[in-house]
C-alpha cells in the first residue's frame, strides 16, 4: 500500500498521535533475540502509518505499498525499530552478515537502479520507499561527531531494533520490496540502496533529478543503532517549534524544512493507523493499490507543487491538511518559501532537490571519501570566438561582443572607470600635422 513520505519531507509531516506498532514474534531463542529478524510482515500489518518521517504499517496487500501515510510523526521518511538485520527470503526474515565490502561497486548500483524502476512501475510504492531513506537518514545529529553513534544514512534501519520503533512501523513492507535487489547486487551497501530507492523515487514520480552520490558505509551491528526519538511528529503542541527542533538538530534550515515538506505530494494517510485522515476519499477509493486513506494532493502518485496549492487554499475537504502542513503558511518565516513553491514548481523542484541531496548525505561515511557520483554532469566547454556569430548587422552588441571588446581594452590599460592615458608626444605630432596643412592651404 502507498504510504507517506517524510516530515514536513517532502511529505515528512507525520500525525501527532503515534502509531500503533505490533509486536514481533520471537522465532529463535533468548540468546540470538538481539539479532533476529522481524519473522513475517503480517505481524507489522496492523502498525500505524505515518508520513515520510512517520511510521506506515501494511495490510495483507502490503506489497502493494503505495500509501506513503501519516504517521504521529513526520518520520514517515524515517524507520526506527530493534536491531536486527532484515532480510526477505521466501517470505521469511533472516539474520544475514553484513558484507564486508564497505563501498559500492558503481556498475551494480547502475543495475540495481533500474530494477527499481522496475519495482516502482509495478508496485506504485514511490512513498514508502521515499519514506525508507529518509528515516535512515533522519535520525542524524549534527551535535554528535563519532560516526555511527551520531546517526543519518548508514543502513541502520535494516535492524530489527530500530524497525521496532514507533515512528517507523511498517516500513519492513519497504525492506521486503528491495531486499530481491539487495541479494541480486551484494555490492551495493543497504545505506546506498536505501537512498538510491528514495531518489530514484522521487525522479520516477516526475519529480527534480537529485544530485546524488553514493559510497555509504554500512553499521554491521544492531548494537550501533540510535535511539528511539529523533524524528518528528505530525501533531505536536507548538508545529513549527517542534520542526524546527527537529530538523535543526540535524542541520537543515527553514527553507530546507519547506522544501521537503512538498514531498507530501506524494502519498496518503490511513486514520486506522495514524489517527489521521479519513478511512477513504474520492482520490482514494480505488486505489491504485489498496484502496482508502486519505491523501494530501489530488494525484497522490505525481511529484509537483500541488501539495502547497492545495494547503494554501483549503478548499478541498477530501485532501489532508496537518498541523505540521498548515504551519507552513502560518509562521512568517516558513511562509516566505511556502508562498513561494506554491507559485513557482521550478523553484521548488531545485530547492527539494538540493534539500533532498543534502539529508541523503547526513551522517554518512563515504568510502571513497568524496563518494560514487553515477550520472556525473558534462563540463562545459569554452565557446570559440567566430566572428560570423558577432556580424549580425543589428545595431545592439551582443553580450559576447560586449566582453571582447572590454577584454582588449582593459589589456591595452583602460577602465570603464577611468580613460586610457594620453600620449603626449602623438597629440603634439597630430598638432604640427594640422597646423602644416593649414599652413600650406592658406600659403596656396
Amino acid at each position: 500500500m502507498a504510504e507517506r513520505v517524510f516530515l514536513t519531507h517532502p511529505s515528512l509531516t507525520l500525525p501527532s498521535q503515534p502509531f500503533p506498532t505490533t509486536r514481533m514474534a520471537s522465532t529463535a531463542t533468548a540468546a540470538i533475540a538481539a539479532s533476529r529478524i522481524i519473522p513475517s510482515a503480517t505481524a507489522l500489518s496492523s502498525s500505524a502509518s505515518r508520513s515520510f518521517f512517520s511510521s506506515s504499517s501494511t495490510s495483507r496487500s502490503s506489497l502493494k505499498c503505495l500509501h506513503l501515510h501519516s504517521s504521529s510523526r513526520i518520520s514517515h521518511l524515517f524507520v526506527n525499530q530493534r536491531r536486527a538485520e532484515v532480510r526477505v527470503s521466501s517470505g521469511d526474515y533472516a539474520t544475514v552478515s553484513s558484507p564486508k565490502s564497505l563501498a559500492s561497486d558503481p556498475d551494480q548500483l547502475k543495475s540495481a537502479r533500474e530494477d527499481i524502476k522496475e519495482l516502482l512501475r509495478t508496485k506504485f510504492c514511490h512513498p514508502i520507499l521515499i519514506r525508507l531513506g529518509w528515516h535512515d537518514a533522519g535520525t542524524y545529529n549534527k551535535n554528535i561527531e563519532e560516526w555511527p553513534q551520531r546517526g543519518g544514512a548508514n543502513g541502520s534501519l535494516r535492524f530489527e531494533v530500530e524497525l521496532k520503533h514507533a515512528a517507523n512501523a511498517g516500513l519492513v513492507n519497504a525492506l521486503k520490496l528491495i531486499q530481491p535487489i539487495k541479494d541480486k547486487y551484494a555490492r551495493v551497501t543497504y545505506a546506498d540502496l536505501f537512498q538510491l530507492a528514495g531518489a530514484t523515487a522521487v525522479e520516477e514520480a516526475g519529480g527534480p533529478k537529485i544530485p546524488m552520490k553514493y559510497g555509504r558505509v554500512d553499521v554491521s551491528s544492531p548494537e550501533q543503532c540510535p535511539e528511539e526519538g529523533r524524528l518528528p511528529d505530525a501533531g505536536p503542541p507548538s508545529p513549527a517549534d517542534h520542526l524546527r527542533q527537529v530538523f535543526y538538530r540535524m542541520g537543515l534550515n527553514d527553507k530546507e524544512i519547506v522544501a521537503l515538506s512538498g514531498a507530501h505530494t506524494l502519498g496518503r494517510s490511513r486514520p486506522e493507523r495514524s489517527g489521521w485522515g479519513k478511512p477513504e476519499t474520492k482520490y482514494t477509493k480505488d486505489g491504485p493499490g489498496a484502496p482508502g486513506g486519505q491523501s494530501w494532493t489530488v494525484q497522490w502518485l505525481k511529484f509537483d507543487n500541488s501539495y502547497f496549492k492545495d494547503i494554501k487554499e483549503k478548499k478541498d475537504e477530501d485532501l489532508l491538511v496537518l498541523p505540521t502542513d498548515a504551519v507552513l503558511f502560518e509562521d512568517p518565516s516558513f511562509k516566505v518559501y511556502a508562498e513561494k513553491y506554491a507559485e513557482d514548481q521550478v523553484a521548488f523542484f531545485n530547492d527539494y532537490a538540493e534539500a533532498h541531496a543534502k539529508l541523503s548525505n547526513l551522517g554518512a561515511k563515504f568510502d571513497p571519501p568524496e563518494g560514487i557520483v553515477l550520472d556525473p554532469s558534462p563540463k562545459p566547454q569554452a565557446e570559440k570566438f567566430e566572428a560570423a556569430k558577432y556580424s549580425t548587422g543589428k545595431r545592439e552588441l551582443s553580450d559576447a561582443m560586449k566582453q571582447k571588446i572590454r577584454s582588449e581594452y582593459e589589456a591595452i590599460g583602460g577602465s570603464p572607470d577611468k580613460p586610457l592615458q594620453s600620449n603626449y608626444f602623438l597629440n603634439i605630432m597630430i598638432i604640427i600635422a594640422v597646423l602644416a596643412l593649414l599652413t600650406s592651404l592658406l600659403g596656396n
